[in-house]
């Protein structure tokens, strides 16, 4: 698992190695990492690097990564 941006700087690191459950999702990944946070409802999250939409199933080896909302203006 990588995160990205101004979430690295919040947890500290760059990247965490979770093991695989099957049927964990990428939101039971980021419970786990942060120790059963919430996932941001507006956080983006990829998966083997495409965009991913809600929970989604993982399978063994998947890389998944969060990257902080995009803001801006």
């Amino acid at each position: 698992m990588k995160y990205f941006a101004r979430l690295r700087e919040q947890v500290g690191r760059g990247e965490d190695e979770i093991a695989y459950e099957p049927g964990m999702s990428t939101e039971q990944v980021w419970q786990r990492a942060t120790a059963g946070q919430a996932m941001p409802p507006a956080m983006l999250v990829a998966v083997n690097m495409d965009y991913v939409r809600g929970p989604v199933a993982l399978k063994d080896g998947d890389e998944v990564a969060f990257f902080p909302p995009v803001t801006g203006g």
